[in-house]
Formats: C-alpha cells, sequence, structure tokens
C-alpha cells in the first residue's frame, strides 16, 4: 500500500471556526424597538440574537447558575431586568453583559412573567405567589403591591396611554384584570374565556381590547364600558393575537381601511388575519408541509406557534414554533422570509452541502431536515419525513442529496444552485424496518444504498428525470424510487454502508460485528471483514488505495485489504465506541469521532494519533469533511454543530516566523555584546523572555575590568516591567550554584536601589522572594564550609613551614618553639615537605 506519497502535507491541528449551538430553549422572546436583536432565554442565559447576521451577538449569563423564569426590556431599549429562581431581580448593561443592580424580588416565588411601561420607567412584576408588584426602576423602589389574583399571574401589560395608569393582569382563574394604579384597586374583573389568556393587544384609540385564550376564541372589549363588544370563534389554541399597524400596504389592502384587523397565532401552526368587525378570517396562510391535512388539526403539535411578534420598521412578523425555531414573515404576503433554529436537539448526522460547501444539512433528533446557509445563518426546515431522520449523504456535485428515517422511508432532495432553496424531488419505501444508514454514489448521480434495522441492503436506481430536473431546473410532483436489488446482508441492524470512489464495490458494517463487501451491480457477496469484539458503526473506503476502514464499538479503528480482507492495522486510543471515521490527507491520514465526545487525527504510516480535539461534550454522531480537504464539520449528541478549520500550514508558518524572529535577534543580540552596548543587549534579551540569555549578557557584562559598577549603572537605567523580569530570571539562576555569584549580584543591587514599596509592586514578589530565600541561605552554608575549610588549609600551611625548619633557625620563644608542645599536645602528625 503506498499510504503516504512524498508530496502529501500532513494535518497536525484543526481550530474551532464556529459553533451552531442552541440560543433557545423555550419562554419568553422579545424584540428591541428597532427591529434589529431577538432577545431569548436559554437555562441559566438570555441570548441576545442579531437578525441581520444571525449570530448570537451578547450573552447575559445568572452567576448564581439559576434559570432565568422571565425578563424585560424597556421599550426605549435601555434597561433589561431579568428574573430567577433565586427570587432575585438583576438590571442588567446588555450590550456589556454587566449586572448594573441586584434586588430582592419581594415575591415569595418566582416571577413569571414582567413588563415594562411606555415611559420606560415603570416594571410589573407577576408572581407564582399570586401578587403583582410594580417597581420604580429609576428610582429604584417598590411602589404597589397588588393582590387579589388567583393561582400564578402569567400576564401583566400596561394601557399604552399611561395617562390612564392601568394595569391588565391574568392569572389561573382566566379572569382579566384592571388596576387602577392612583388607588392599588382593582377596578373590574373582566370574564369571558374558559382557559388561560394567553395575550393582550390594543386598538391605536386605546378604547378597545382584543384577548386571546386557549379556549380558541378572542375577545374584543370596549375598555370605556369594561364590557365585551365581540366574540371572534378562532377554532384553534390561541397562544397571540397581534393588531396590524395602521399602514396602506399590509395584506388584505382591498378591505374597508377602517376596519381592525389583527393577526393570530396557534396550535395549527399558520398565522390568520381577521377582520373585528365582522369576526371573518379574511387570509390565512398556506403552508406546504401544513395544507396536507395538519391544518385542520385543533390539538398542539410540533408546528404550532408559541408566540407572535411585530418586528417594529421592519414591516415583519415574527413566529415563534413549539419546536423553538424562529420564523420571519413579511407582513404584506405573509411569505417566509427568514428562519432560524433556536434549538436543535441531538444531532445524528450533518454534512457539508452545496457546489462551494456553503451551506451543511443537519438530521436532529426530529422528522425535519435543517440547511444552514454558513454565511447568514439562514435556516431552511425540510419537511417530508414523518418520524425521525437518522443519516444523510450527499452526491458529488452538492446539490443532490438523500436522507432515510425510522419512517422507513429513503428521500431525495435538491437545492436549486441559485437560490439555495431546497425541495424534495424523490421518494422510495420497500424496508420493513427504520432506515438507519444511506450512501450515494460517488462517480455520477446513479444510484443509492441504504441499509436498515431489517438486517437488509436495498439498491436504489435514480432516474434520469432528476438529473434532467437539476439541469432545466423544473418542478412537479415527487418521482417514486423502487429497489432495484435486495440482500439479507446482515445478522443484526446494518450501521453503516458506504460505496466505493469508483462506484463498483459497496462495504456494509453491522451489529452482528462484521463488515461485508459488496458488488454494486447486484449486491452480490464478496467477502467479509472479520476481527471487531463489538459492533460495527461506521465503514469508509479509501480514496487512493484499497483498503476499507472500519469502527467499532470496542473503541477500535481497524484498516482492512480489499484483496484478501485482513487486517493491516488496528488503531487504539479511544476509550469509548468510535462512530465515525473519514480518510483525510489524500488518504494518508484518518480523523475519527467517538462516544467519549473526542476527535482524533491519527497518521496511518506510523499507527500514530497526532492529534485529539476535545470539544464536544457527548457523542459525534455527524463528522464530515469538506472537498477542499481543509475543513470538516461535527455533529454531536450535545446539539452542537461545530465547523472546523485545517490549521496546519498557518501553525507551521507562525512556528517558522517565531523561529527566524528568534534567529534574528540572538543575531542582533551578539551583535550588541560585541560593541559593548551593554543596556540594549540587556533590554532585548528581557524582550525574548529567556532566562539563560539574560544571564549570558550579566556575565559579559561582569567580565568587563568594572563589571560590577557597569551592571549596576544597567540594571538602574531598566523600565520597571523590565526590573521585575529579571528578579523572575534571578530565582531561576538561584537554583544552580554555578549561576548564584550573578544571581547574588543582581539581587544585591536590585534591593539596595529599590525601596520597599517599589518592591512591593512588582507582580508575584511574594512568589519570588519565597523561591529566592532557601536557595540563597543554602548558598550562604556552602559559603561558611567553604570559609572554614580554607581556613584550616591555611593552618597546616603554617604548620608545614614550620616543621621543616633547621634547629638552629628556631629561636627559643619563636612561634615554632611555643607551638611545638601544643602540637605535640594535639598529636596533629607531621607532614613531610
Amino acid at each position: 500500500m503506498n499510504m503516504a506519497a512524498p508530496s502529501i502535507k500532513f494535518k497536525t491541528n484543526y481550530a474551532v471556526t464556529r459553533k451552531i449551538e442552541a440560543f433557545y430553549k423555550g419562554g419568553k422572546v422579545q424584540i428591541n424597538s428597532d427591529g434589529t436583536y431577538i432577545l431569548c432565554t436559554c437555562g441559566n442565559k438570555l441570548n441576545i440574537l442579531d437578525i441581520a447576521t444571525g449570530a448570537v451577538t451578547y450573552t447575559i449569563e445568572q452567576d448564581d447558575q439559576e434559570d432565568i423564569t422571565s425578563f424585560a426590556l424597556s421599550p426605549d431599549d435601555e434597561i433589561l431586568v431579568t428574573g430567577s429562581r433565586a427570587l432575585l431581580l438583576k438590571q442588567w448593561d446588555w450590550k456589556q453583559g454587566t449586572c448594573s443592580r441586584t434586588w430582592k424580588a419581594i415575591h415569595t416565588a418566582p416571577v413569571a412573567t414582567m413588563t415594562f411601561d411606555p415611559t420606560s420607567t415603570l416594571l410589573a412584576t407577576g408572581g407564582c405567589d399570586s401578587t403583582i408588584k410594580i417597581w420604580d426602576v429609576i428610582k429604584q423602589y417598590c411602589t404597589h403591591n397588588l393582590k387579589g389574583s388567583s393561582g400564578v399571574v402569567h400576564l401583566v401589560q400596561f394601557h399604552p396611554d399611561m395617562s390612564r395608569l392601568q394595569l391588565f393582569s391574568s392569572s389561573m382563574d382566566y379572569k382579566i384584570r384592571l388596576w387602577d394604579l392612583k388607588t392599588s384597586k382593582c377596578l373590574c374583573v373582566m370574564e369571558t374565556h374558559f382557559s388561560a389568556v394567553t395575550s393582550l393587544c390594543f386598538s391605536p384609540d386605546g378604547n378597545t381590547m382584543i384577548s386571546s385564550g386557549r379556549d380558541k376564541i378572542c375577545t374584543m372589549w370596549d375598555l370605556e364600558t369594561k364590557s365585551p363588544k365581540r366574540t371572534v370563534p378562532v377554532y384553534e389554541s390561541v397562544e397571540a393575537v397581534v393588531l396590524f399597524p395602521d399602514s396602506s400596504d399590509i395584506i388584505c389592502q382591498e378591505n374597508d381601511s377602517q376596519s381592525l384587523l389583527f393577526l393570530t397565532a396557534g396550535s395549527k401552526g399558520i398565522l390568520r388575519v381577521w377582520d373585528a368587525a365582522t369576526a371573518v378570517c379574511v387570509y390565512g396562510q398556506t403552508l406546504p408541509h401544513i395544507a396536507e391535512g395538519n391544518s385542520t388539526e385543533e390539538e398542539a403539535n410540533e408546528h404550532s406557534l408559541t408566540h407572535c411578534l411585530l418586528i417594529p420598521g421592519q414591516h415583519q412578523v415574527a413566529t415563534i414554533t413549539a419546536e423553538h425555531n424562529i420564523l420571519m414573515y413579511d407582513l404584506q404576503n405573509l411569505q417566509l422570509k427568514k428562519q432560524f433554529a433556536g434549538y436543535n436537539d441531538e444531532v445524528l448526522d450533518v454534512k457539508f452541502l452545496g457546489p462551494s460547501d456553503s451551506h451543511i444539512v443537519v438530521a436532529t433528533n426530529s422528522p425535519q431536515l435543517k440547511v444552514f446557509d454558513l454565511e447568514t445563518s439562514n435556516c431552511q426546515i425540510l419537511y417530508g419525513h414523518t418520524e425521525t431522520v437518522l443519516a444523510l449523504d450527499v452526491f458529488k456535485k452538492g446539490l443532490l442529496f438523500a436522507s432515510c428515517a425510522k419512517d422507513r422511508t429513503i428521500r431525495v432532495w435538491r437545492m436549486k444552485k441559485a437560490t439555495g432553496k431546497v425541495t424534495c424531488v424523490a421518494q422510495g419505501s420497500g424496508h420493513t424496518n427504520g432506515v438507519g444508514t444511506i450512501s450515494c454514489s460517488r462517480m455520477k448521480e446513479a444510484f443509492l444504498v441504504s441499509g436498515s434495522q431489517d438486517y437488509t441492503i436495498k439498491l436504489w436506481k435514480l432516474p434520469e428525470s432528476l438529473a434532467n430536473k437539476q439541469s432545466k431546473g423544473n418542478s412537479g410532483d415527487l418521482e417514486t424510487l423502487l429497489a432495484c436489488a435486495t440482500e439479507k446482508a446482515h445478522d443484526k441492524d446494518i450501521n453503516s454502508v458506504t460505496v466505493s470512489p469508483n462506484d463498483k464495490l459497496i462495504a456494509s458494517g453491522s451489529q452482528d460485528k462484521t463488515a461485508k463487501l459488496w458488488l454494486a451491480t447486484d449486491l452480490s457477496l464478496l467477502g467479509v471483514f472479520r476481527g471487531h469484539k463489538r459492533g460495527i458503526w461506521c465503514v469508509q473506503f479509501s480514496n487512493v488505495d484499497q483498503v476499507l476502514a472500519s469502527t467499532s464499538a470496542d473503541g477500535t479503528l481497524k484498516l482492512w485489504g480489499l484483496q484478501d480482507f485482513s487486517c493491516l492495522k488496528t488503531f487504539e486510543g479511544h476509550d469509548a465506541s468510535v462512530l465515525k471515521v473519514v480518510f483525510v490527507s489524500r488518504g494518508a491520514q484518518l480523523l475519527t469521532s467517538g462516544s467519549d465526545g473526542l476527535l482524533k487525527l491519527w497518521t496511518i504510516k506510523t499507527n500514530e494519533c497526532v492529534k485529539t480535539l476535545d470539544t464536544h461534550e457527548d457523542k459525534v454522531w455527524g463528522l464530515h469533511c469538506n472537498r477542499e480537504d481543509d475543513a470538516l464539520v461535527t455533529g454531536s449528541a450535545d446539539s452542537a454543530i461545530i465547523l472546523w478549520k485545517d490549521v496546519t500550514e498557518t501553525e507551521l508558518a507562525e512556528e517558522q516566523a517565531k523561529e527566524d524572529e528568534a534567529i534574528l535577534k540572538q543575531q542582533e543580540l551578539s551583535n550588541l555584546l560585541h560593541e559593548k552596548r551593554f543596556l540594549k543587549a540587556l533590554g532585548l534579551a528581557i524582550s525574548l523572555d529567556q532566562p539563560h540569555t539574560v544571564l549570558t549578557v550579566v556575565k559579559a557584562i561582569l567580565q568587563e575590568p568594572h563589571g560590577k559598577d557597569d551592571l549596576e549603572k544597567n540594571i538602574e537605567r531598566l523600565r520597571q516591567d523590565q526590573k521585575e523580569s529579571i528578579l523572575r530570571y534571578c530565582c531561576v539562576w538561584n537554583t544552580n550554584s554555578r549561576n548564584c555569584h550573578e544571581a547574588q549580584s543582581v539581587l544585591s543591587i536590585i534591593l539596595t536601589h529599590e525601596p520597599p514599596e517599589s518592591l512591593l509592586q512588582f507582580s508575584g514578589i511574594r512568589g519570588s522572594l519565597e523561591s529566592l530565600i532557601p536557595y540563597t541561605e543554602r548558598h550562604m552554608q556552602r559559603m561558611g564550609r567553604l570559609l572554614q575549610a580554607s581556613m584550616f588549609v591555611d593552618f597546616m600551611w603554617q604548620h608545614m613551614r614550620l616543621t621543616d625548619l633547621p634547629e638552629e633557625d628556631k629561636a627559643p620563644g619563636s612561634i615554632a618553639t611555643k607551638s611545638a608542645p601544643v602540637a605535640e599536645k594535639n598529636k596533629i602528625p607531621s607532614v613531610q615537605g
């Protein structure tokens, strides 16, 4: 096997370039006053999404890790307040992400809802303790404590005309209460609903209010008489009612301009426009995925709408579905303009899409597919499958792709090159159980192969009309795919099928611990790969060699020869099941993903794991490389989709640049030392942050005739941060007795010339002193022992001189005569010279 040609550039690392994560998991949604941001909750975070780019621009996160139960942004966009289960209210500078004020909510249970008045000075909070409190957020005190509601107060709203000083609320008794803020009394209780009241909206003159409820009606109220004027049966649980702005270019403009039009959103999943005067639905959306019969359903389902909001200044309306998708429609024709996916749940598969890999298609724990435009974050939601989509694959050109699902069907989808819009063009059925894996032909858009939990693999021929539609751009009814070959392939679930690069072979991997090789023309069996100890999760052909890679729940990755079906190599490194594998670097390297959340990059020739990428927190089900082989996308059970970029060349270039710069600086340092420009040399050595290089300069200075003085002058002229660095280096030098002289010299100069107040300002001064003291004491003890030894040597030398003198030279009373008895007494042996 020619695993690695000399021209191949091996990869060493990938870096995260982008994450597509959950930003909305249910709860309140609000749009700011100029329609540029969407605010939505996600656990203990409040995410602020830029509508133009689809990116989360700001994130507010609770310090106490408690979930946010409610929030409100003031009409002037200045004040953001959040309430959490910790019974605290927090006021935020939301563009900075900082909390400017925290106070106790006084409520004895979490705050369920809150809203600002039109002047942005009063904040009303409705609690789970059946009370309503009103706060003056400017003067920072509680102004009202309104009692009398029954159960959780889930709706509070100020009258738009603040001169009236009125507040409306609704709780679990399905009644609407009107509060007079001048007297803190309940003016009246309005009763028509028999289920939870979900929203209120007001006419421009403030005299008419429309309320919606889950009892499938909307009620128009005369606020002057406090009585209902009309009840509009809408035949669905209404979650939101929105009054149309006073504009001439809105939908149904042929109606009487004096009539009051309002929009409802609820369990049917479509927006409908109603004429308040006649109680007639004047317009209803026609959505393809709901037109099949779902629109008649009155019970909530995954298509149901939970919120509906006008987008100020944009002439659009935003709706939020029960699956946490945010959809934006043009008010003039209620046509879809943009979509965002708030929560992806568990990502089961992900693939690059489009001729230039401009999109990704994602299979989540849902019957719907999601196609993300990587440039704008716009998300298309593809309806067709009726149960969870399990796997995806894309044809070579990138415009046609296939999906398979638990509903026992496969579908083929086509993307229009010009618009990026995706539609379903073909459907095939025939499996008797969920279809867990699918693979497309590699060279031409000729066939598909699918593997199922019914232990069979099926071969599906693609009709030529599909290719014609792709080229002509026609649209019509779905093509029906028929299986041209079926084979019982394994004894357990089939987890993976793949087509060889030349479209002649098919490989399958199963829970029965085996992988098998098939002829692509008629699914005749060519051979069996045996060796894994547990079920096989993925099989993949090399794009350059006669090799098949397989990954298993036994934690290993194996390479098999296609000629003799023998195991060529085994890679071990994952601590759990290896779920996916792809070949990279022209087949010289492998990338694997595991249920331990890790990605591993392997070099085949050396059996070495080059890099481990640890970013995901759960099983990585999806792994796919782009055509250029310089990027990859991963999808995990932690609901995160991560885009990675090959940074091997970038890192090599950076490393080379650093090496070149270091060589230049070393040369410059050598020149400075040669020219005896010690101050500049010392500064350059410190900038390199190399203690040994600085030590070399210090030694060079001390070797000069007046080295001590020169060192003192140069250190005095250093900047404060440079003195900090050289003191830190002293701690390193001082640990070695060979360099302690230089360390003590520098330390002496710094301690002599720097006052204690200045030394205390040094960063890490405590740690420096703690490391200097023990070694300095050790050096002192060593010097003391050396001094004692040297004095003993001196004494011995003197004694040797006296014992060697002739007798006549020893004068009476001389030192030698007097010391002889001492020597005799101390029994010091004589040493011959």
